[in-house]
Order: structure tokens, then C-alpha cells, then sequence
């Protein structure tokens, strides 16, 4: 496994550095970071936790329905311009936090956030490390991957630290100064010389596509959508998405039931961050030995323990595993399926193909914290919500065994 990762990082430093790069600045509108500002945002403007969830879940809502149309727009654009516009709109958007008023600007502003970051920017980076890795596509997946892992273990903490110090709008401004001044000279220089390697790309696709009439070349977005396999992967695809942020949306919550301390549970943090990336590098690893098909067949098993675990036990240390099995999750979860899809589905679209995910599992991202707040809202606690979560997952886990087991059918691809 170490000698995989070196040579690949010492054949392709830059390609791979832009990957984990796009995926770190993403955190300026992941959850795990915008939901720190929550309660300081619920007391300025006098939100209850439903109101500060809608509010969330629309602009999360607009930015799903949005990204069908702009996540395409990575195959059409030359990688190095299309990131720098990425990287502009997501200091664009940190710097509009600290002006908001109210909660119609708050929404926007969360819009601008979740498009920007969550969406645009950790679609990129994927999606070109899908785009132009084959034989190590797991192991460059896993490395760009990272990115989250990595600002999972030190933004929030910065963060709580900042707003305690000054305040939430003069973080959020900080943070927006802070990725202009070193996002856009680091992509500008990580893609410097990239028309080369893509060029090399599309003349390994025209090979590819001469000399093989399997239907793994590119299929469309319109194809995709009529593969039976697609929907049937589809609640196991988005699971990770739905339940993970909204067990990180509801964790101050969960520690409040449970008569945890808050700190405790954001505290280890760091403990979900060091199992992703331990679990990112080795998914890497087995993805390229053995496939993403092989590796995806059991991405949720992590989740469902993690599930079973805060439904079934309330002492502190439990949190430990808990976290464990969260970083498992994600980390096998994230690499697998963006190998999965470049594997069923090939590369020549694979950024429409994504985009169309993308927008799928934002949109879970946002209904996740809201059918959770439902569910307590009449009279379920959080460990019957918890054991409704494990069933889920269990049967999802099945279907995506189920269509990867079945045959795709045959379609028929252009080699223009």
C-alpha cells in the first residue's frame, strides 16, 4: 500500500495536490464547518432549531436543484480556469456571510455556501481524480479525500476559538480573506502545465474507444438514468450523505439527551478524522486490487454499528467507537463511490454523471437534520430514531449488492 501511494504521488504531485486541495477549501461550506456558526447564528437572529434548519435545508435544497446545471459544466471548461472560478465564488460567498441581516440573506448566503463549497468545489477535485486515474484511481481518490479529513481535524477547532475570540461575522471574513490569499495562487500553480495531461487523456479515450466495444467508455447522463443499477444504488449511495449530516447536524443535540458533554463529542472530532483517513487510504488500496464493486458491497456496514451504537448505549466512552465507526463510514463510503460510478459508467461524462450524484446527495444532506428534527419533534427519541436509521441502512446495504450483481445492458457508444 506504501509503495502504491509513493509512486503514484511522486508520478503525479500536482494532480493529486490539487485534489486534496480542492477538497480542503470545500470545508468553508461543508456541515461540519458552517454548523459551528449555528447556535451563534440561532441567537442573533432569534432562530429556534427548526427555523435554523429550514433555513439550512432550502439553501442546501437550491443548491442541489443548482448543481445540475453547473456541475456539467467541469466537461466543458478547461480544469485550471473552471477551478480558479470556483475558488473566487467560494471566497465570494464566505466574504457575504458577515453582511447578513436577516434570515432571507442567511439562506442565500447558506445557498452560496453549500453551491461554492460543498458542491462545486469537492466536485471538481473528485471528479478529476476519477477523470484521470485508471489503474489508481481508488488510491488518487483516497488522497484527494484527505482534504476533508484534514479540515475536519483543524478547522473546527480554529474555528470555535475565533468566534469565542471575535465573534462569528469577523471569522467568516477572516476565513474568506484568508482562502483568497491562498487558494487561487495554489490551483493557479498546482494546474500549471494540466492542457498536457489532459491532451494525453482524450487520446487514451479515442484508443480506448477503438479498440473495445464494451459499454464502459462514457455513457451519458440520460443513460445512466434508465440503468436499472442506478436507483437501486441509489438509497446506499445517498445514505451516507442523509445520515452523516445529520448525525453531525443533531450532535450537540445527542450529547444533550445522552447527558454528554458538548465538548466531549466535538472534542473527537479528531478521532472521526483520523479513522477517515486511515479508512480513505486503505479503501484506495483495495479499490485498485480488488474494485470498487468489491469495496462497495460493505461501505455501510460502519454505519449501521455507529447507528447501533448511540440507539443502544448512553455512557460517554461509547462516543469513542461511535466516532470510530463514523470515520469508517466515510471514509470507505466517499472513495468507493466515486471509483463506483467511473467504473460502471467510464469517464467521457463522468463529470455529468457525478454532478447528477452530487446534486442527489446534497439534496439528502438536506433533508437528513429535518427528518431527524421531525421525528423528535413528535415524541421519537433519538435512539428509536437511531434504530429506524440501522434498518435503512441494512436494507440499502443489500440493494447495492443486489445491483451489483446484476448485468448492465448494452448500449451503444459513439467514437466520434
Amino acid at each position: 500500500m506504501i509503495a502504491t501511494y509513493k509512486r503514484i504521488l511522486l508520478t503525479n504531485p500536482r494532480l493529486l495536490g490539487f485534489g486534496f486541495a480542492m477538497v480542503f477549501f470545500s470545508s468553508v461550506g461543508q456541515t461540519f464547518f458552517v454548523g459551528i456558526f449555528g447556535p451563534q447564528l440561532q441567537l442573533e437572529f432569534d432562530l429556534s432549531h427548526t427555523a435554523w434548519s429550514t433555513i439550512y435545508m432550502i439553501g442546501t435544497l437550491a443548491s442541489a436543484i443548482t448543481m445540475l446545471w453547473t456541475g456539467p459544466l467541469v466537461d466543458r471548461f478547461k480544469l485550471r480556469n473552471f477551478s480558479l472560478v470556483v475558488c473566487i465564488f467560494m471566497t465570494a460567498a464566505c466574504l457575504f456571510i458577515p453582511t447578513i441581516r436577516g434570515p432571507v440573506s442567511l439562506c442565500f448566503g447558506i445557498f452560496l455556501l453549500r453551491q461554492s463549497g460543498q458542491a462545486l468545489a469537492s466536485h471538481t477535485g473528485i471528479t478529476s481524480m476519477a477523470r484521470y486515474f485508471d489503474k489508481e484511481r481508488g488510491s488518487a481518490l483516497a488522497i484527494a479525500s484527505l482534504g476533508q479529513s484534514v479540515a475536519e481535524a483543524s478547522l473546527p477547532v480554529l474555528a470555535v476559538a475565533a468566534i469565542a475570540i471575535y465573534g462569528w461575522r469577523w471569522t467568516y471574513g477572516a476565513t474568506a480573506i484568508i482562502l483568497g490569499l491562498t487558494s487561487i495562487p495554489i490551483i493557479f500553480w498546482l494546474l500549471k502545465g494540466h492542457e498536457k495531461t489532459h491532451s494525453r487523456h482524450l487520446q487514451e479515450l479515442k484508443l480506448a474507444a477503438n479498440q473495445t466495444a464494451t459499454n464502459v467508455i462514457g455513457w451519458t447522463r440520460s443513460q445512466v438514468m434508465r440503468d436499472a443499477r442506478f436507483y437501486l444504488l441509489l438509497p446506499g449511495t445517498l445514505a451516507t450523505s442523509m445520515i452523516i449530516t445529520a448525525f453531525f447536524f443533531h450532535h450537540l443535540n445527542i450529547a444533550e439527551y445522552k447527558g454528554w458533554d458538548a465538548s466531549w463529542i466535538t472534542g473527537n472530532y479528531v478521532l472521526y478524522a483520523a479513522t477517515s483517513m486511515i479508512a480513505m487510504l486503505s479503501s484506495g488500496s483495495l479499490i485498485d486490487r480488488f474494485s470498487a464493486r468489491q469495496v462497495a458491497k460493505y461501505k455501510l456496514v460502519p454505519l449501521v454499528l455507529a447507528a447501533l451504537t448511540i440507539a443502544t448505549f448512553d455512557h460517554y466512552l461509547f462516543v469513542l467507537p461511535y466516532m470510530v465507526f463514523l470515520g469508517l463510514t466515510v471514509g470507505y463510503s466517499h472513495t468507493s463511490s466515486s471509483a463506483l460510478w467511473a467504473e460502471l459508467y467510464g469517464v467521457e461524462n463522468i463529470g455529468s454523471v457525478k454532478s447528477l450524484m452530487m446534486a442527489l446527495s446534497v439534496l439528502a444532506s438536506a433533508i437528513g437534520p429535518v427528518i431527524i428534527g421531525l421525528l423528535l419533534d413528535n415524541g421519537f427519541t433519538f435512539d428509536t430514531a437511531c434504530f429506524m436509521i440501522a434498518i435503512y441502512t441494512v436494507i440499502s446495504n443489500v440493494l447495492i449488492v443486489l445491483a451489483l450483481q446484476m448485468r448492465p445492458r448494452q448500449i451503444h457508444i459513439s467514437n466520434t
